[in-house]
């Protein structure tokens, strides 16, 4: 127990409950977790309990209660207590004249992910969100947890600090706290390394072929290069939990630990190792830029419903924009690659019509209904604030840059909001934000944030490239294929069309997605031969394309359209001015001519 807690503790009003929660996992074959709670010192006739619907940091109402079974109340002395559920998630215990108040519940786990629960005989991992009840208007006081793991050999990690002279037991100074540190339990291999001073722990489940020593490596890298941005680190003890999985990927931050799933086998190769450095360096970085420096409409979460805000661009799109540079800083890829990837990010963005539909600050305000529910349509009507996030971000740094001759960068602004807002914890408006970033670029931005974050106008990326020799070259790797408008994917032994572009040739025949492709002009096409196939035709033929739409055949006569390009590049200007050299040596720190 540290000692911020102690003198935190001793100050709590005699009337405070104490919260103590214990996880056992008795047979984590079945996936179930037994959770009892104790509530002691209790004083009001009615106990009420409520599970979060959502986590920080992922957008979207998960209904946790979903997974809680064999719910229980009792008296000190086994006797049962009258309860009944209110709500989805909320649970009301008759208390009168009780002060000691038992609950058990099971919670099912069985979902691998960064933001739920899983359970088998391999190990046990958990969010708070999805495990634990909040008492409403006691989530400021401190939540005791302790582990009774199955085997012996099974140890606990998690960034709570450790109950001293207590066995795997950890407390939490409040439930927000609680929710933000997840728990790792199993035989995984831990990991320990220093940095500025500040310890670290890697703990690994699962098998693969992570190097764990070139990762530490790597891994040290990252958070210094991101220190130097912050000056400094603000914690004492930060813990990486990661899981090597079959296909899962994925992040999530916490304001003292990240959670990451990565394929086991995703290490060899310099692409997918690099995609995972870029993961590392975008879920550390969150323990500034979300876990401190964070929206007003994130100040105080509310664990019941959404919490909407336009500025998740800013969280997570300038997050990703630096996950992309992060690596470069610290040695791991160099400037080409960092390019190479950039130019990737680019295409994406160029070949989404949604950029031309949804706004930036819309794709963030309805993160909850939109981004983590994708159908057939969401290519056509919405657009990442990830990327679109990143790409914006990287204009605004190029535009600073180019004003002030490199001596200011989007990393100023960064130092300026984690002083305004993350080293005091107080959220920002999207007006404060514009506001700092106005302050280091030196010029009103209203025009930049109407048509490019409150519009849905075209990026202009030659126009902020240029000062940095740099221009965007579209690339059609299949110049001579006729656009069509549609992907289609082999599953199950069928063809499937998995999106329809809107306005293009195909949509415009009635061909849908979820529809089976079979031929074209009578011979059967398969989706890996579709573009040869398209090959034999030109801009303006019509062809037949035959489907079978909701199991009934249909052939439709389909004009081609021009070809469309289906890549994009960054690439240097053929002869750069001393200027444009100088700028680009001073945003990746290596001569343009290195290209």
């Amino acid at each position: 127990m540290t000692e911020a807690t102690q003198v935190r503790l001793t100050k709590l009003p005699q009337t405070a409950p104490t919260i103590d929660y214990k996880v056992a996992m008795p047979q984590p074959e079945s996936h179930l977790f037994e959770v009892t709670l104790r509530v002691q010192n209790w004083q009001k006739p009615v106990l009420d309990l409520k599970m979060p619907v959502w986590t920080p940091g992922s957008y979207l109402v998960r209904e946790y209660s979903r997974n809680l079974q064999n719910f229980s109340a009792y008296t000190l002395d086994e006797e049962n207590l009258s309860w009944r559920k209110q709500s989805k998630n909320h649970w009301q215990i008759q208390t009168p004249d009780i002060s000691d108040i038992i609950v058990r519940y099971r919670i099912y786990a069985n979902e691998l992910s960064v933001r739920t629960n899983h359970l088998d005989s391999t190990h046990g991992y958990f969010n708070g969100a999805a495990l634990f009840f909040y008492l409403p208007g006691f989530e400021q006081q401190p939540y005791r947890v302790t582990i009774t793991p199955p085997r012996p050999n099974w140890q606990v990690t998690t960034p709570l600090s450790a109950v001293s002279g207590q066995a795997n037991t950890f407390l939490a100074p409040d439930y927000d706290t609680l929710v933000d540190s997840p728990f790792e339990i199993g035989t995984h291999r831990l990991y320990y390394f220093e940095v500025l001073g500040k310890i670290h722990e890697l703990a690994v489940w699962g098998q693969g072929n992570l190097q764990p020593e070139k990762a530490l490596a790597d891994f040290e890298k990252i958070i210094q290069a991101e220190a130097d941005i912050f000056d400094g680190l603000p914690y004492e003890r930060y813990v990486f939990l990661l899981h090597l999985s079959a296909q899962g990927f994925g992040g999530l931050e916490h304001k003292n630990s990240c959670s990451l799933n990565y394929p086991r086998l995703g290490f060899r190769a310099k692409d997918k190792y690099y995609n995972f450095m870029r993961l590392v360096a975008h879920e550390f970085f969150h323990l500034w830029n979300v876990k401190r420096i964070r929206p007003k409409a994130l100040e105080v979460y509310n664990y019941e419903s959404e919490n909407y805000t336009p500025s998740l661009w800013f969280s997570e799109g300038t997050t990703s924009y630096y996950d992309s540079l992060i690596p470069l800083r610290a040695g791991i890829y160099d400037a080409k690659t960092y390019l190479e990837n950039l130019s990737k990010d680019i295409t994406r963005f160029l070949t989404t019509p949604g950029r031309l539909v949804q706004s930036l600050s819309e794709s963030s305000f309805d993160a909850w209904i939109k981004l983590y529910r994708p159908d057939s349509n969401s290519g056509n009507s919405q657009i990442s604030y990830y990327l679109k996030g990143e790409l914006v971000s990287l204009l605004l740094d190029l535009l600073i840059r180019a004003r002030h001759n490199n001596q200011r960068s989007l990393d100023d602004v960064m130092r300026l909001m984690w002083l305004q807002f993350g080293q005091p914890e107080i959220g920002f408006t999207p007006e404060q934000l514009q506001t700092v970033i106005e302050s280091v670029a030196g010029v009103k931005l209203d025009d930049f944030f109407q048509r490019f974050i409150d519009g849905t106008e075209e990026l202009p990326f030659d126009e902020y490239l240029e000062p940095f020799g740099l221009q965007l070259q579209a690339n059609g790797k299949d110049d001579n294929v006729p656009y069509l408008g549609l992907t289609a994917k082999a599953e199950n032994g069928k063809e499937l069309i998995k999106f329809v572009e809107s306005d293009s040739p195909a949509q415009i025949a009635g061909i849908d997605a979820d529809d089976e492709l079979l031929a074209i002009d009578g011979i059967r096409v398969t989706a890996e031969q579709l573009n040869e196939r398209l090959k034999d035709y030109q801009a303006g033929d019509t062809i037949t394309v035959s489907v079978f739409h909701q199991e009934e055949l249909r052939s439709l006569p389909v004009t081609l359209a021009p070809p469309r390009p289906n890549s994009y590049q960054l690439v240097p200007l053929k002869h750069p001015t001393p200027i444009q050299e100088r700028n680009f040596a001073g945003w990746l720190g290596v001569p343009l001519s290195k290209l």
